[in-house]
């Protein structure tokens, strides 16, 4: 064994320590946020204060109105960014010709990923809020949130479709099917996996962020609870972010921002693991 491939191996090993090393870290951190979280939201986090609405005294308060609003944003955002992220995904793929156009659009959907969630919410306030008159409903939320994930689904999506094997295309177009008869039958299905990923992702991201919605003017307390995409709403991580603010008045407010993001944690795991659950049924399917 010669010197260079000694010094490869030890790189390795070195490479696979420092690996297991920042892994071993992240879920120790992990492990203290969760063990914080939970210890401070013992007595607070039960029954009662899911169902209850937000009120100014700490124990009368619950989180049923923020669940709802959050629900319901969901709800906006998730058929939005699917079929405007998949069809933008599908046309740069399959019907864009190949050249600058399509490079510069690309590059441009790539580098929306980077641009702060806060210019997003300043995007949203000036567009959905005012210039169509939307206010802070749930309607203008949604909306703002679909274009600060729309980028993470688009790219996830041309990358699935880009990953299916070229031959299946060419089979059905021998067998004389048409472009879109191809897309619809053979690479679309062949790409679900990869797409519900990048949706999984950037609905997640939009469940947790909060800068959006506080430059959109999203109330911190409200004490209705909405019924339809036009009314004002909160959600979770605006309430988690209300209740932290006033910890130094109310130090209550601190258990109950510990308890609403035990609760988030907890939505973000269900919609994770039954998005997974799809994506592998699937996967074994295709």
């Amino acid at each position: 064994m010669n010197n260079r491939t000694k010094t490869r191996l030890l790189l390795d090993k070195l490479a696979h320590k420092a690996f297991l090393l920042s892994a071993l870290f992240a879920l120790l951190i992990l492990g203290i946020l969760i063990y914080r979280m939970g210890t401070q939201s013992i007595g607070w986090l039960n029954f009662e204060f899911l169902k209850n609405n937000l009120s100014i005294f700490p124990e009368k308060s619950g989180i049923y109105g923020a669940i709802i609003g959050s629900l319901r944003l969901m709800a906006v955002i998730a058929p939005v960014t699917i079929i405007l992220g998949v069809s933008t995904a599908i046309y740069l793929e399959e019907y864009a010709h190949k050249g600058k156009l399509q490079s510069f659009i690309n590059m441009n959907i790539s580098n929306l990923s980077g641009v702060p969630s806060v210019i997003f919410g300043l995007l949203g306030l000036t567009v959905f809020g005012r210039m169509l008159n939307l206010g802070s409903s749930i309607l203008a939320g949604g909306l703002t949130m679909s274009l600060l994930v729309l980028p993470i689904v688009v790219v996830s999506s041309q990358e699935a479709i880009r990953a299916v094997p070229n031959y299946l295309r060419d089979a059905s177009y021998a067998m004389g099917a048409s472009n879109w008869t191809v897309i619809r039958t053979v690479v679309l299905p062949s790409a679900v996996p990869g797409i519900l990923t990048g949706t999984i992702l950037s609905l997640s991201r939009a469940i947790g962020e909060t800068a959006p919605l506080v430059v959109l003017g999203i109330p911190t307390l409200i004490l209705k609870v909405p019924t339809s995409v036009m009314d004002d709403f909160t959600t979770l991580p605006i309430q988690i972010y209300y209740w932290t603010l006033d910890t130094v008045l109310t130090p209550e407010y601190a258990n109950l921002a510990a308890a609403t993001s035990i609760v988030l944690i907890i939505m973000l795991f269900l919609m994770n693991s039954f998005a997974i659950y799809i994506r592998n049924k699937f996967q074994k399917r295709y």
